[in-house]
């Protein structure tokens, strides 16, 4: 039943896509966003859907869509070039097989990533795309916060919709996404024009970002609760009433902590006892290695070149109640460890060339989303009143990525790619209408009258 009710979703979406093109590049978003063939039992498994999608979006733009002062910005260029060094690099790879296994999926979400901002011609569109980014992010966000709330939580524990610990299905990756997507979910609650903001949307909104910030709690992953605090911190800074809200947010977890599982708590205290904790410590040893290693080879080994990684560590064990507590030194020998960090994943995998254009295209995102919001702040015009909120929205969601990349392997991830097509279909979108608006036809000198 749950393969029809998929195939019958995705067949009319399609049917829409041909009175309306764009609709299929939202569908593709659906697609790669929520696996749908994941939650299938068969029918959607033997079907191409992701290429169907893809192929129908473009040919939908190349056939239909305006082309008009078509081109590609420096960033879409960065990601041109992240795109064929990932490719260069994975024909070199230490691990050939499983490089390419990795570059079957990442080629597609740079791809896409390039292909996205040149259909984003309207504010329409724009806030179409952010809002099924947002609502696909959230069958699994939300499903993760009913579970949590029913005691279903736990770290490695909890199901997200599958039985897969990959993409945004993964307890970390999606505690980041989730957290960073807040302020999107806001903005649209707020200046959304497909669902006017009424009561309705805002209570909805609240209740959502209330599963978004649920999600650390049920996977119990340290990174969501670093990138909550970042969250936390940035909205006190833009407040008017910062003694209000900070009195507010206190008060909140103090209530919350009593309800919060003893797993959760006795877990969030390793991060600053990072010597207890085997995985913890585990990265450490990962950051190390990849430093020597990228020493010996400044341009990279490949996807999945950790494989090779191989060190042994002390850790530190306690047994026994505070009072008669046992302190053991342990000598850990470890392999095969993943980097668990996105500067550390580009650094080891694209070596000092990768990381580079990931930079560059990460602090280019977040340098002209914060010029969007300056340049806009102060515009009375009420077409564009919406555009400073969203930038700030789009620069609070990027700083807590690159926090959260910080500890998360989350560098190819197709949903933050999206993210920085939406900012760069918004960038290019403000710079036409601005070209368009200021430009004026030159008129010939009126003869001077005697």
């Amino acid at each position: 039943m749950r393969d029809v009710f998929f195939i019958a979703f995705l067949a009319a979406m399609f049917a829409l896509g041909l009175k309306r093109p764009f609709i299929l590049v939202l569908v593709y978003a659906y697609i790669d966003i929520v696996s749908p063939q994941r939650l299938s039992y068969y029918l959607l498994n033997a079907i191409p859907i992701s290429l169907i999608a893809f192929a129908a979006a473009v040919g939908g733009w190349l056939v239909f869509d305006d082309k008009k002062d078509c081109r590609l910005s420096r960033r879409q260029l960065l990601l041109v070039a992240l795109l064929l060094y990932c490719g260069y690099t994975t024909l070199h790879a230490d691990f050939p097989i499983e490089a390419r296994t990795k570059w079957d999926w990442v080629w597609k979400a740079l791809l896409f990533a390039i292909f996205l901002p040149l259909t984003l011609r309207t504010k329409l569109r724009l806030e179409a795309l952010a809002l099924v980014m947002v609502l696909c992010a959230g069958t699994i966000i939300i499903t993760g916060g009913i579970k949590t709330v029913l005691g279903g939580g736990g770290y490695g524990t909890l199901r997200l919709m599958v039985d897969n610990n990959s993409g945004l299905f993964e307890g970390s990756i999606i505690s980041t996404v989730a957290i960073a997507i807040i302020p999107l979910i806001l903005y649209l609650s707020r200046h959304g024009t497909v669902f006017p903001p009424d009561w309705r949307v805002r209570s909805f909104a609240y209740c959502f970002c209330g599963a978004c910030l649920l999600m650390p709690i049920g996977t119990e992953a340290r990174t969501g609760l670093v990138c909550a605090a970042v969250l936390a911190i940035m909205m006190w800074w833009q407040t008017k009433r910062r003694m209000l809200y900070a009195a507010a947010g206190v008060l909140a977890m103090i209530c919350a902590i009593p309800f919060l599982p003893s797993s959760f708590t006795q877990r969030m205290d390793t991060i600053s006892q990072y010597q207890a904790d085997e995985s913890a410590s585990t990265r450490l040893q990962v950051w190390k290695w990849t430093l020597d290693y990228v020493a010996r080879n400044p341009l990279g080994g490949g996807f999945d070149n950790y494989l090779q990684n191989s060190f042994t560590y002390h850790t530190v064990q306690k047994s026994g109640t505070p009072d008669n507590q046992r302190v053991e030194h342990v000598v850990v020998t470890d392999r095969g460890r993943a980097y668990h960090s996105s500067y550390f994943e580009m650094l080891g995998e694209q070596g000092f060339p990768g990381l580079l254009l990931w930079l560059a295209l990460n602090l280019g995102t977040l340098v002209q989303s914060e010029r969007l919001r300056r340049r806009y702040k102060d515009s009375d015009n009420p077409d564009y009143q919406w555009v400073a909120p969203f930038a700030r929205a789009m620069v609070q969601g990027h700083i807590i990525y690159l926090v959260g990349s910080l500890f998360v392997g989350i560098a190819y991830q197709p949903f933050v790619f999206m993210l920085i097509a939406l900012q760069i279909g918004a960038t290019t979108y403000t710079r036409r209408r601005w070209q368009a608006e200021s430009w004026r036809p030159m008129r010939a000198p009126v003869a001077a009258t005697e």
